[in-house]
């Protein structure tokens, strides 16, 4: 049940009051005019005796009024948990939405200063180099410190590991980008973004209207590839395509490339022995380590002339337009590599984000960037609703608060799991927008409605 306002405390604990000094009033006439009554009979002192205990009871609820009144008044700091991908394979991410969620700070906290508030917000950034076992621990360092409301983590594989801790401790994590459908679940974690059901329908669709039948996969062997393969395979499979009896899935972290490049060269090659080179593509499921990977792909003529498909984990990443290795911003051109990512709305907020990551980096933000924005917002309004800071008071109104706002990524709901329901998902595309100069463009969206792939 959602806590009242203090409004609504102040309100009626007016009118227990109210009633207990009625009450009790009653009591003192008894006691202080006998005489002008005849002896009680046992049924009279059987109602006041009733009337004793109702009072008592009204008394206890006014005094549990009082304390939640007390309660409701937020002073001080009120401190969120980033824990972000400050380094490692999704650091840029990071990078972008520590500058997002900064910036909803300081607009959160002008608002409340405004409104002659006395709290505000504090944030609180952990570095989880984009390491599952790191981001445990730093979800426990910030436990430890009284911190139990949280903005992140980036990626499924560091969610998945503090999902249990979380539960138990009663800590409140809100990802801005954990997409693993293993992961939905009916626990202390929202997620802004939806499962990977979604992308891997959107990412089949792609594929087959794009006239490719066969697909060789290569993926990171996490949560999130894991999910994200299995989905898309299922979904081309369903279309009338098939996926190779053997695929390349890789541990991470990982560096070198060099043995799955060659393996990935072999599946290719078998493929092409089968099939036209127009119908068959490598399907890339990876974080920023792509740029490795693709550098060691490119030694290899025949994984040039396949198409490549990629994912929400390397979309917009700066290593594949890095003015310092054309080659491999070539290799992506030339195989004509399309990543989608959940579409956010462009609202004015969007813009407002958009032009401040910009600024900040040069760069375009990732779609999680504007998530991350409105989840700090969505923070500020549900204690501001509950008046206190409190894990388990705010997971109770999170939903409906989240519902009410149209932030920086337009409206969202979510499922019975917490999770985002489904949007549309745009695609983005590197591009030589002059001789040796390579920039990720939007180039088509993926309708959830119809489907159907929209081409800008």
């Amino acid at each position: 049940m959602a806590k009242r306002g203090t409004k609504g405390i102040t309100t009626m604990a007016a009118v227990v009051l109210a009633i207990v000094t009625l009450v009790a009033g009653l009591g003192i006439g008894l006691a202080t005019y006998p005489l002008a009554f005849p002896s009680p009979t046992a049924e009279l002192e059987a109602t006041i005796s009733e009337l004793e205990a109702t009072v008592s009871e009204l008394q206890a609820t006014v005094s549990g009024l009082e304390a939640q009144l007390a309660a409701a008044k937020l002073t001080g700091p009120q401190r969120i948990g980033a824990i972000l991908s400050m380094s490692g394979e999704l650091a840029t991410y990071g990078e972008n939405e520590k500058a997002a969620a900064e910036l909803a700070v300081s607009e959160v906290n002008a608002f409340l200063a405004e409104a002659g508030q006395g709290w505000y917000l504090e944030l609180v950034v952990e570095d989880t180099e984009t390491r599952p076992e790191i981001c445990l621990e730093k979800v426990e360092s910030l436990a430890a410190r009284g911190i139990k409301l949280l903005i992140g983590p980036l990626s499924s594989g560091e969610l998945s590991n503090i999902m249990s801790y979380c539960n138990a401790e009663k800590i409140l994590a809100i990802s801005q980008s954990s997409t693993a459908p293993a992961l939905a679940a009916d626990d202390f974690i929202f997620r802004y973004c939806p499962n990977d059901m979604w992308q891997g329908r959107a990412i089949a669709r792609l594929m087959w209207e794009s006239g490719i039948r066969y697909v060789v996969p290569t993926w990171r062997g996490d949560a999130w590839g894991d999910g994200l393969e299995e989905q898309g395979e299922l979904r081309f499979e369903e279309l009338g395509g098939s996926f190779s009896e053997e695929r390349v899935r890789y541990s991470v972290p990982r560096a070198d490339f060099s043995v799955e490049a060659s393996t990935l060269n072999d599946l290719v090659t078998d493929a092409l022995a089968t099939h036209p080179a127009d119908e068959v593509a490598v399907w890339g499921i990876c974080f920023e380590e792509i740029g490795a990977y693709v550098d060691e792909a490119r030694t290899y003529p025949n994984l040039a002339k396949v198409r490549w498909f990629g994912s929400d984990g390397s979309v917009n990443t700066p290593v594949l337009i890095d003015p310092a290795a054309p080659a491999i911003s070539a290799f992506a051109v030339g195989t004509d590599f399309i990543n989608p990512i959940f579409a956010p709305a462009r609202t004015w907020k969007y813009e407002k984000v958009h032009d401040h990551v910009m600024e900040e980096f040069g760069r375009e933000p990732d779609s999680y960037s504007y998530n991350i924005y409105d989840m700090v917002w969505a923070y500020a309004y549900s204690l501001m609703t509950t008046g206190k800071y409190d894990a388990e008071a705010i997971r109770t109104v999170f939903p409906d608060v989240v519902k009410s706002m149209y932030g920086a990524a337009g409206w969202v709901d979510f499922d019975v799991n917490g999770d985002r329901k489904p949007t549309d998902y745009n695609l983005w595309r590197v591009e030589e927008v002059e001789p040796g100069v390579y920039e990720w463009k939007l180039i088509g969206v993926w309708s959830l409605a119809t489907d159907t792939i929209i081409w800008l």
